[in-house]
This record gives structure tokens, C-alpha cells and sequence, in this order.
């Protein structure tokens, strides 16, 4: 493997087309697609400065790198990523990628990441500014995850999320096959439209969550007390623990719950109408 050392560029196209290079380093300055079309690429301790430096890459290691907010829409159009250690102030970044693998990366500009991408695996990752996040990705497996931005994991499928905290409204919004462990929602309308949407040992915040959803699974989730008007138009099986401050019009399944304020089934409810509501103990 060819390794560069020390050294910077800049302009259109430096490295264009190279194939097993390592950069140790390295500054990437203003100019675009500083390494498009390429392949087994390492790069350690470098920073990029300028717009789209990798795309239709094949194959890349970046450690302990930073990308300024210059390298904007930096990685598109590419596959078999491993990104270590690493901040990354540009936004727009992560479009029609495939298998990429995020571990201990701060993203403070996500605004529009990781769009249309498959194969997605974050550990340790931390997401601010990150509105429509995820928007139709898939398969995508989750740990140790922190994000602040609205309108995340729209129209996502098969997704695992485990011990996040997730500052967003409207999450979740038509997604399907989406599974979350031990982690804290908070965001108005959650999970509209959704299918298979399952939620264990999660806890909710924010009004009208969970409308219009198909098989919803709850188990063993709380439910803050802004919690209101939940599970309009859904088919359901939630088991809640405490109270949840009202339930509107859910179409079929059963919900069980320590305590609800106030149940509403209105001429507006929809058949077949029958699902069944239980106090816990009562």
C-alpha cells in the first residue's frame, strides 16, 4: 500500500482514481472530489476541507480524521466503510451508501445524513442539528446512540435500536420492521403510520404519539404525562407501566396499563372497534 505522509492538497481531483493508498496527515483544502472513484483507501489523523471528497469509493478506512464544514455531501454514491474517532462538522453527509460502520464519530451538523443508505451499523455516535436523519435507509443496527433533529427514520425498514436517547418529533413516521430497546423517545407525534413498530423498555414523551400505526408492540414502556390522545387509529398490543394520560379511538388489538386518565371512543372510531382496555389489577 502506497502511504502519503505530511503532505496537502488541493483543487479538483488531486487523488483521483487511486487504488491502496494511505494518508497520514493529510490536509484536503478547498477544491472537490479530492479522491473520487476510489478504492481500499486508509486515512488516520487527516482533514478535509473541500466539497465531496469521497465519492463512488469502494472499500475505506477513516480514523481520528475531521471533515470542516467545506467538505460538505463528503461521502456519496460509495461502499464498505469504517469510520473510527472521528468529527465531522459538514453537513449533508452519507447519501446512497452501502455497509458503512460508524464507531465513537460526533456529527454536530447532521442536517440531511445518512439518506437512502443500507447496511448501517453506529456505536457511540452523537447527532446533533439532525433533521430528516436515516430518511429512507435501511437495515440499519444501533448502539449507544444520542441525536437532537426532528423528522428522523422516515420511511426506514428493518432497524435495531439500542440504549439511545432520541430528542425528535415526528420520528419514526411510515417505517417498517422497526425495533428499539431501552431508550428514551421524546417528540411529538411518534411513530405515525408506521408498521411492525416494537418498543421495549422505552420511555415516551410528547403529545398524540403512536396515531394511525399497524401491529404496534409496547412492552414494558412508560409514558410521560404529556403524553396525550395515544394510539388514534392504531392496532396495537401495548403493555404500559404507570399511567397513560389518554387513549383516542384505537382500532383493534389491547392495551394494558397501570392507570389511563381518560379513554376516548367517539363516533369517529374506527370498526372493527373492539380493542380491549385493561387497568392492570383493577
Amino acid at each position: 500500500m502506497e502511504i502519503i505522509k505530511d503532505k496537502e492538497f488541493e483543487g479538483e481531483r488531486p487523488l483521483f482514481g487511486s487504488r491502496d493508498l494511505r494518508l497520514e496527515n493529510v490536509t484536503i483544502h478547498a477544491g472537490e472530489s479530492a479522491l473520487k472513484e476510489c478504492r481500499n483507501i486508509e486515512a488516520e489523523g487527516c482533514r478535509f476541507e473541500g466539497k465531496y471528497p469521497f465519492w463512488h469509493v469502494d472499500g475505506f478506512k477513516i480514523k481520528d480524521c475531521l471533515f470542516t464544514e467545506g467538505a460538505r455531501a463528503a461521502l456519496w454514491y460509495s461502499q464498505n466503510l469504517v469510520m473510527t474517532d472521528t468529527l465531522v462538522e459538514a453537513p449533508k453527509m452519507f447519501r446512497e451508501m452501502k455497509n458503512l460502520k460508524l464507531d465513537n464519530v460526533r456529527i454536530p451538523n447532521a442536517l440531511e445524513t445518512l439518506w437512502d443508505c443500507s447496511d448501517v451499523t453506529l456505536n457511540n455516535v452523537e447527532v446533533e442539528k439532525g433533521d430528516y436523519i436515516f430518511m429512507r435507509s435501511s437495515n440499519i443496527v444501533i448502539n449507544n446512540y444520542r441525536q437532537q433533529g426532528n423528522y428522523s427514520f422516515q420511511k426506514c425498514r428493518n432497524v435495531e435500536i439500542h440504549n439511545a436517547v432520541l430528542n425528535t418529533k415526528d420520528a419514526f413516521w411510515e417505517t417498517e420492521d422497526v425495533t428499539v430497546y431501552d431508550s428514551e423517545i421524546d417528540g411529538e407525534y411518534i411513530g405515525w403510520h408506521s408498521k411492525r413498530l416494537r418498543l421495549v423498555r422505552c420511555h415516551l414523551k410528547g403529545t398524540q404519539p403512536l396515531c394511525y400505526a399497524e401491529d404496534l408492540v409496547m412492552e414494558d414502556c412508560t409514558m410521560d404525562s404529556d403524553c396525550d390522545l395515544a394510539f388514534e387509529y392504531s392496532t396495537l398490543k401495548a403493555d404500559i407501566k404507570g399511567n397513560i394520560p389518554s387513549v383516542k379511538n384505537p382500532i383493534s388489538g389491547s392495551i394494558t396499563a397501570d392507570s389511563i386518565g381518560e379513554v376516548i371512543i367517539d363516533k369517529f372510531v374506527k370498526a372493527p372497534a373492539d380493542c380491549k382496555i385493561e387497568i392492570r389489577n383493577a
